[in-house]
């Protein structure tokens, strides 16, 4: 493999890398349900995309054909987390989960209600 593409691979993984770190300190640092739901659903998708990509631009060009399992995978993510992080957000709003005191309306009543 020559240097360009070794390149190519470590920047996607080291771009994939710190998303999921991102993602991480957002989950262990924002202060309710609500902060922490936002953190991991961005951040970690393209985490996991980034190093998704960096395998599969690896392997398709130490082993020739382009392996479609983590192109798949990479979709099914993007497609799936955005949908499981509404869905968790929705079952903690009827839940009536705690909100950080600095939270200036709850998610349940409408924004603007006095």
């Amino acid at each position: 493999m020559n240097f360009w593409a070794e390149l190519l691979v470590c920047v996607s993984l080291f771009i994939g890398c710190f998303f999921t770190l991102v993602g991480a300190i957002g989950l262990y640092r924002l202060p309710d349900f609500f902060c922490r739901l936002h953190g991991p659903a961005k951040a970690t998708t393209m985490g996991v995309g980034g190093v998704l990509i960096a395998s599969m631009l690896y392997f398709s060009l130490n082993t020739g054909p382009i392996s479609v399992h983590e192109l798949l995978i990479t979709l099914f993510l993007m497609i799936s987390a955005p949908v499981t992080a509404h869905m968790l957000s929705k079952a903690a709003i009827q839940q009536k989960l705690k909100l950080w005191d600095k939270t200036q309306h709850t998610p349940w009543e409408p924004a603007g209600r006095e």
